[in-house]
């Protein structure tokens, strides 16, 4: 997965576009490769902007306060990190995953992927261990803010391919548990407790 970090990138919007969006008084989107979007959004819109922007105001204060816009003949530059709390709620209930709170990723969106997650918890494996597998193997954008000193991470997850996703958390999730149940005593078949048992037919490694 690709990261896209606001600290350091600038979305390049067209001007036209984006002064008929504005005048037109509808709610609109700005996606992170600078498209101008419409309700409904769908998962493939991941928004720096959202909403009905200012008629008023001069086009570098349309979008309001927390943005930085630089005006050319045929562009807008936006930078877009000071609105970070604001573009988590545009983009939370599309994303993926959620790794903006300091207690990380605690779930998936999907049904599917969080079943996955919630029995391999069972096996010590945490959901920090799938995002990271997803990340490493997955196709997909996480918008971020990334610095690296002082450190510190906040991020939205979108995969491009569910499916797929779905299919790499449960085949690392089996061949991790597999290999655990084979190596340590603490989860060996006879140790386990009724919902490690459980967990393990979910991952078919045992008959249901």
């Amino acid at each position: 997965m690709k990261k896209f970090n606001l600290f350091k990138e600038i979305i390049v919007v067209d001007k036209s576009k984006l002064l008929e969006a504005i005048e037109s008084q509808k709610h609109f989107g700005i996606r992170i490769d600078g498209a101008i979007r419409h309700e409904p959004f769908t998962i493939e819109d991941i928004l720096i902007y959202s909403g009905v922007a200012e008629m008023n105001a001069h086009l570098e204060g349309a979008l309001g306060k927390n943005y930085q816009l630089v005006v050319d003949a045929n562009r807008v530059l936006i930078k877009a990190f000071s609105n970070w709390q604001e573009i988590i709620g545009y983009n939370t209930p599309r994303a993926s995953y959620d790794d903006t709170t300091a207690d990380g990723v605690d779930e998936f969106s999907t049904k599917e992927m969080e079943e996955i997650g919630w029995n391999a918890t069972e096996f010590n494996i945490s959901y920090r261990d799938l995002v990271d597998m997803l990340e490493d193997k997955c196709d997909g954008t996480i918008i971020c803010l990334e610095q690296e000193s002082p450190y510190m991470f906040s991020g939205l997850g979108f995969i491009a391919n569910l499916d797929d996703a779905k299919n790499m958390l449960f085949d690392y999730c089996q061949k991790e548990i597999k290999k655990l149940m084979s190596e340590d005593e603490d989860f060996a078949l006879e140790n386990l407790n009724d919902d490690e048992l459980q967990a393990t037919r979910f991952f078919n490694l045992l008959p249901q």
